[in-house]
């Protein structure tokens, strides 16, 4: 009879397999798609990669919510964030060498992912978000999505790639393949996680967070894989704005999230302190391995420290 540890081990296996193959889908079809409407692809990372690999995220918080577990749901947003920039962002730069990038995301994009860091740490700073709170949050994203996808210059149409249906299918059935690859990958880490005895806030920072965060990890590199690292990093900073206007605003509407105190002692300051370490990282326009080495050593030491380090 197949126990507990072993049945977890064999369903993360199976999940993160279909969350690769799903992820492969998707960021295809979805830079097809973008493209043959003349969006470059920063603007396709930024926007429609970014929220689908942000759904993991915005899933597992509602159901958190409904069950209440509300207090998972910012030790989700911010554990992920902080998994994006130190961990996602870390190993592109380290695989491809130095990340070169295309757009100068000083202009808006920065900015916005700075903004929206701060304004989530003045929300939260009380110990909860209420619903007049949570709509400040969705009418940010509204304003962030206008501008991106409605300010920027189109290519001309003679270069834009011919689309068939099966590019819509294929996004389709890879966002969900990403989609259930991902909540049964968290579903697994929890489990395991338990067993360990494990609190339920560093659950969230750690196992839920950084399950949730695989498909930016995989779309991510398999994005800089392909030489599409305006992308990979459009993803990253899309996500982490997600992350903080959706799946915080629209899981508040499900009802009132508590803050626990060690989240604001520790896990706000340092997504913080990484948010502004990116975006002096990005200020020339490139990202090398060695600055995706220390990324990387920020993000072991965050998980050291969780574990009572």
């Amino acid at each position: 009879m197949i126990g507990p540890l072993a049945l977890n081990l064999g369903i993360f296996v199976i999940a993160l397999l279909v969350l690769l193959k799903g992820s492969d889908w998707f960021i295809e079809s979805a830079e097809k798609i973008g493209l043959s409407y003349g969006i470059s692809p920063f603007v396709i990372g930024i926007t429609i990669v970014a929220f689908g690999t942000s759904l993991p995220e915005l899933a597992t918080s509602i159901a958190a919510v409904l069950q209440g577990d509300s207090e998972i749901v910012i030790g989700n947003v911010i554990g992920s964030n902080i998994a994006n920039i130190g961990l996602v962002l870390g190993l592109v730069a380290v695989i491809i060498k130095q990340i070169d990038l295309e757009q100068n995301i000083w202009h808006v994009d920065m900015a916005y992912l700075w903004g929206s860091s701060f304004l989530l740490a003045f929300i939260i700073y009380d110990g909860k978000v209420n619903y007049f709170e949570a709509a400040i949050l969705i009418v940010g994203i509204i304003l962030f999505l206008s501008y991106s996808i409605g300010g920027q210059e189109r290519s001309e149409s003679n270069d834009r790639p011919t689309i068939v249906w099966k590019d819509y299918i294929f996004l389709i059935l890879g966002g969900v393949l990403v989609y259930a690859g991902a909540t049964y990958t968290v579903v697994a880490i929890e489990q395991l996680s338990g067993l360990a005895g494990i609190s339920k806030e560093t659950i969230a920072l750690s196992a839920v967070a950084l399950g949730t965060s695989l498909p930016e990890v995989v779309v991510s590199l398999q994005a800089a894989r392909k030489g599409k690292t305006s992308l990979a990093v459009g993803n990253v900073v899309g996500s982490n704005i997600f992350n903080i206007f959706v799946v915080t605003g629209f899981s508040t509407m499900f009802g009132e999230l508590l803050i626990p105190a060690g989240v604001i002692a520790f896990s706000l300051p340092f997504m913080l302190a990484l948010t502004l370490l990116f975006g002096v990282m990005s200020n020339n326009q490139k990202i090398t391995g060695w600055e995706g080495l220390l990324l990387i050593l920020f993000y072991i030491f965050y998980m050291v420290k969780l574990f009572g380090g």
